[in-house]
Protein backbone atom coordinates (compact mmCIF):
# COMPACT_ATOMS: atom_id res chain seq x y z
CA UNK A 1 0.00 0.00 0.00
CA UNK A 2 1.29 2.79 -1.27
CA UNK A 3 0.43 6.74 -1.82
CA UNK A 4 2.86 8.80 -4.71
CA UNK A 5 1.93 12.03 -5.36
CA UNK A 6 2.49 12.76 -9.16
CA UNK A 7 3.08 16.46 -10.77
CA UNK A 8 2.13 17.28 -13.64
CA UNK A 9 2.84 19.89 -16.15
CA UNK A 10 1.42 23.42 -15.83
CA UNK A 11 1.35 23.90 -19.41
CA UNK A 12 3.85 22.12 -21.79
CA UNK A 13 3.23 18.18 -21.91
CA UNK A 14 6.97 17.64 -21.91
CA UNK A 15 7.42 18.76 -18.82
CA UNK A 16 6.57 15.51 -17.35
CA UNK A 17 9.76 13.67 -15.64
CA UNK A 18 10.80 10.08 -16.79
CA UNK A 19 9.89 9.07 -13.54
CA UNK A 20 6.84 10.30 -12.99
CA UNK A 21 5.45 8.24 -16.02
CA UNK A 22 6.76 4.86 -14.54
CA UNK A 23 5.27 5.72 -11.53
CA UNK A 24 1.94 6.27 -13.48
CA UNK A 25 2.52 3.28 -15.77
CA UNK A 26 2.77 0.96 -12.22
CA UNK A 27 0.15 2.08 -10.18
CA UNK A 28 -3.29 0.34 -9.79
CA UNK A 29 -5.35 3.86 -10.07
CA UNK A 30 -4.86 7.64 -10.50
CA UNK A 31 -6.78 9.88 -8.37
CA UNK A 32 -7.17 13.36 -10.32
CA UNK A 33 -8.92 16.24 -9.14
CA UNK A 34 -10.31 16.55 -12.73
CA UNK A 35 -11.05 12.99 -14.52
CA UNK A 36 -11.30 14.63 -17.54
CA UNK A 37 -8.06 16.96 -17.85
CA UNK A 38 -5.82 14.03 -16.57
CA UNK A 39 -7.24 11.38 -18.88
CA UNK A 40 -6.03 13.50 -21.91
CA UNK A 41 -2.54 13.51 -20.47
CA UNK A 42 -2.55 10.11 -19.70
CA UNK A 43 -3.84 9.56 -22.85
CA UNK A 44 -0.76 11.01 -24.23
CA UNK A 45 1.40 9.18 -22.63
CA UNK A 46 0.07 6.06 -23.59
CA UNK A 47 -0.78 5.00 -20.02
CA UNK A 48 -4.89 3.27 -19.29
CA UNK A 49 -5.28 3.76 -15.38
CA UNK A 50 -8.74 3.60 -13.15
CA UNK A 51 -9.39 7.12 -12.86
CA UNK A 52 -10.95 8.37 -9.48
CA UNK A 53 -11.98 11.95 -8.79
CA UNK A 54 -10.64 13.42 -5.41
CA UNK A 55 -10.71 17.00 -5.61
CA UNK A 56 -12.01 20.27 -3.33
CA UNK A 57 -15.58 19.43 -3.17
CA UNK A 58 -15.52 15.22 -2.53
CA UNK A 59 -12.12 15.22 -0.61
CA UNK A 60 -13.40 15.30 2.86
CA UNK A 61 -16.01 12.60 2.33
CA UNK A 62 -14.34 10.20 -0.35
CA UNK A 63 -10.80 10.13 1.99
CA UNK A 64 -11.98 6.88 3.75
CA UNK A 65 -12.77 5.43 0.45
CA UNK A 66 -9.67 6.16 -0.67
CA UNK A 67 -7.51 4.99 2.72
CA UNK A 68 -9.75 1.55 2.59
CA UNK A 69 -8.29 0.89 -1.04
CA UNK A 70 -4.77 1.66 -0.20
CA UNK A 71 -4.99 -0.62 2.90
CA UNK A 72 -6.36 -3.30 0.78
CA UNK A 73 -2.78 -3.03 -0.48
CA UNK A 74 -3.31 -0.89 -3.37
CA UNK A 75 -1.08 1.66 -4.50
CA UNK A 76 -2.49 4.91 -6.20
CA UNK A 77 -1.27 7.81 -7.66
CA UNK A 78 -2.96 11.53 -6.85
CA UNK A 79 -2.51 14.37 -9.10
CA UNK A 80 -3.94 17.22 -9.45
CA UNK A 81 -5.08 19.17 -12.88
CA UNK A 82 -1.71 21.13 -13.27
CA UNK A 83 1.59 21.14 -10.98
CA UNK A 84 2.16 19.76 -7.55
CA UNK A 85 -1.26 18.15 -5.67
CA UNK A 86 -1.49 20.31 -2.69
CA UNK A 87 0.23 23.49 -3.54
CA UNK A 88 -3.28 25.53 -3.83
CA UNK A 89 -4.92 21.98 -4.83
CA UNK A 90 -6.70 19.29 -3.01
CA UNK A 91 -4.17 16.45 -1.41
CA UNK A 92 -3.08 17.77 1.93
CA UNK A 93 -6.67 16.04 4.01
CA UNK A 94 -5.32 12.68 1.88
CA UNK A 95 -1.53 12.87 2.77
CA UNK A 96 -2.25 13.98 6.95
CA UNK A 97 -5.00 10.86 6.66
CA UNK A 98 -2.52 8.42 5.39
CA UNK A 99 0.33 9.25 7.31
CA UNK A 100 -1.95 8.95 10.59
CA UNK A 101 -2.72 5.90 9.27
CA UNK A 102 0.19 4.66 8.74
CA UNK A 103 0.48 4.68 4.78
CA UNK A 104 3.26 5.07 3.18
CA UNK A 105 3.26 8.63 1.19
CA UNK A 106 6.20 9.81 -2.00
CA UNK A 107 5.96 13.10 -3.42
CA UNK A 108 8.06 13.32 -7.19
CA UNK A 109 9.60 16.22 -7.40
CA UNK A 110 8.46 18.08 -10.66
CA UNK A 111 6.61 21.03 -12.34
CA UNK A 112 4.96 23.77 -10.02
CA UNK A 113 4.17 27.70 -11.00
CA UNK A 114 5.33 29.44 -8.41
CA UNK A 115 9.14 28.28 -8.45
CA UNK A 116 9.70 29.56 -12.32
CA UNK A 117 7.38 32.23 -11.64
CA UNK A 118 9.79 33.68 -8.66
CA UNK A 119 13.21 32.69 -10.72
CA UNK A 120 12.26 34.88 -13.56
CA UNK A 121 10.50 37.71 -11.60
CA UNK A 122 13.94 39.27 -10.85
CA UNK A 123 12.84 39.64 -7.41
CA UNK A 124 15.39 38.14 -4.38
CA UNK A 125 14.67 34.22 -4.56
CA UNK A 126 16.74 33.51 -1.38
CA UNK A 127 13.94 33.78 0.94
CA UNK A 128 10.16 33.83 -0.24
CA UNK A 129 6.57 33.27 1.39
CA UNK A 130 3.73 31.49 -0.30
CA UNK A 131 0.52 33.03 0.28
CA UNK A 132 -1.18 31.02 -2.54
CA UNK A 133 -5.12 32.37 -3.59
CA UNK A 134 -6.18 35.45 -1.17
CA UNK A 135 -9.55 34.87 0.27
CA UNK A 136 -12.52 36.24 -2.00
CA UNK A 137 -14.39 37.96 0.48
CA UNK A 138 -13.74 37.44 4.31
CA UNK A 139 -10.21 38.14 5.76
CA UNK A 140 -9.14 39.22 2.52
CA UNK A 141 -8.30 42.82 3.92
CA UNK A 142 -6.62 41.09 7.12
CA UNK A 143 -4.51 39.11 5.03
CA UNK A 144 -3.06 42.05 2.48
CA UNK A 145 -2.91 44.13 6.08
CA UNK A 146 -0.03 41.62 7.25
CA UNK A 147 2.10 41.35 4.45
CA UNK A 148 2.46 45.36 4.65
CA UNK A 149 5.93 44.53 6.69
CA UNK A 150 6.71 41.29 4.92
CA UNK A 151 10.13 41.97 4.05
CA UNK A 152 10.40 38.63 2.16
CA UNK A 153 9.65 38.60 -1.57
CA UNK A 154 5.52 37.26 -1.59
CA UNK A 155 4.19 35.13 -4.23
CA UNK A 156 0.44 34.78 -4.64
CA UNK A 157 -1.66 32.41 -7.51
CA UNK A 158 -4.44 34.84 -8.85
CA UNK A 159 -7.56 34.09 -11.28
CA UNK A 160 -8.33 36.21 -14.16
CA UNK A 161 -11.05 37.87 -12.92
CA UNK A 162 -9.22 39.05 -9.61
CA UNK A 163 -6.25 40.00 -11.31
CA UNK A 164 -7.21 43.76 -11.47
CA UNK A 165 -8.67 44.17 -8.06
CA UNK A 166 -5.73 41.89 -6.51
CA UNK A 167 -3.25 44.35 -8.39
CA UNK A 168 -5.46 47.48 -7.18
CA UNK A 169 -5.39 46.52 -3.46
CA UNK A 170 -1.75 45.28 -3.09
CA UNK A 171 -1.01 48.67 -4.55
CA UNK A 172 -3.27 50.59 -2.17
CA UNK A 173 -1.78 48.40 0.95
CA UNK A 174 1.70 47.72 -0.43
CA UNK A 175 2.56 51.36 -2.39
CA UNK A 176 2.57 51.63 -6.17
CA UNK A 177 5.99 51.75 -6.49
CA UNK A 178 6.75 48.37 -4.99
CA UNK A 179 8.56 46.07 -7.77
CA UNK A 180 6.35 43.14 -9.01
CA UNK A 181 6.17 41.02 -11.60
CA UNK A 182 2.72 39.18 -13.17
CA UNK A 183 3.16 35.73 -15.06
CA UNK A 184 1.12 34.74 -17.38
CA UNK A 185 0.17 31.23 -19.35
CA UNK A 186 3.97 29.64 -17.56
CA UNK A 187 5.50 27.22 -20.33
CA UNK A 188 2.85 27.69 -22.87
CA UNK A 189 3.11 29.32 -26.40
CA UNK A 190 1.66 32.94 -25.05
CA UNK A 191 3.86 33.09 -21.84
CA UNK A 192 3.82 36.30 -20.47
CA UNK A 193 5.89 38.10 -17.64
CA UNK A 194 5.22 41.82 -16.97
CA UNK A 195 7.86 43.12 -14.83
CA UNK A 196 8.07 46.56 -13.00
CA UNK A 197 6.27 48.65 -9.89
CA UNK A 198 2.15 47.78 -9.56
CA UNK A 199 1.21 50.54 -10.58
CA UNK A 200 3.26 50.35 -14.00
CA UNK A 201 1.54 46.42 -14.18
CA UNK A 202 -1.50 47.70 -13.07
CA UNK A 203 -1.79 50.22 -16.21
CA UNK A 204 -0.81 48.10 -18.56
CA UNK A 205 -3.20 45.31 -17.39
CA UNK A 206 -6.08 48.07 -17.22
CA UNK A 207 -4.95 48.99 -21.02
CA UNK A 208 -4.82 45.91 -22.29
CA UNK A 209 -8.08 43.82 -20.41
CA UNK A 210 -8.29 41.06 -23.34
CA UNK A 211 -4.74 39.53 -22.39
CA UNK A 212 -6.04 38.57 -18.95
CA UNK A 213 -6.26 34.82 -19.50
CA UNK A 214 -5.13 31.58 -17.99
CA UNK A 215 -3.15 30.48 -14.47
CA UNK A 216 -1.63 34.13 -13.28
CA UNK A 217 1.09 34.15 -10.32
CA UNK A 218 2.17 37.60 -9.06
CA UNK A 219 5.28 38.13 -7.57
CA UNK A 220 5.77 41.11 -4.95
CA UNK A 221 8.77 42.57 -3.36
CA UNK A 222 8.90 42.45 0.25
CA UNK A 223 9.36 45.29 2.22
CA UNK A 224 12.97 47.48 2.03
Amino acid sequence: MKLYLVPTPIGNLDDITYRAVKVLQSVDAVLAEDTRNSGILLKHLNISKPLYAHHAHNEHHGTNGIIKLLKEGKVLALVSDAGTPAISDPGFLLVRECLKQGIEVECLPGATAFVPALVNSGLPADRFIFEGFLPHKKGRQTRLKSLVEEERTIILYESPHRLLKTLEQLAEFLGIDRQACVSRELTKIFEENIRGTLSEILLHYQSNPNTIKGEIVIIVAGKA
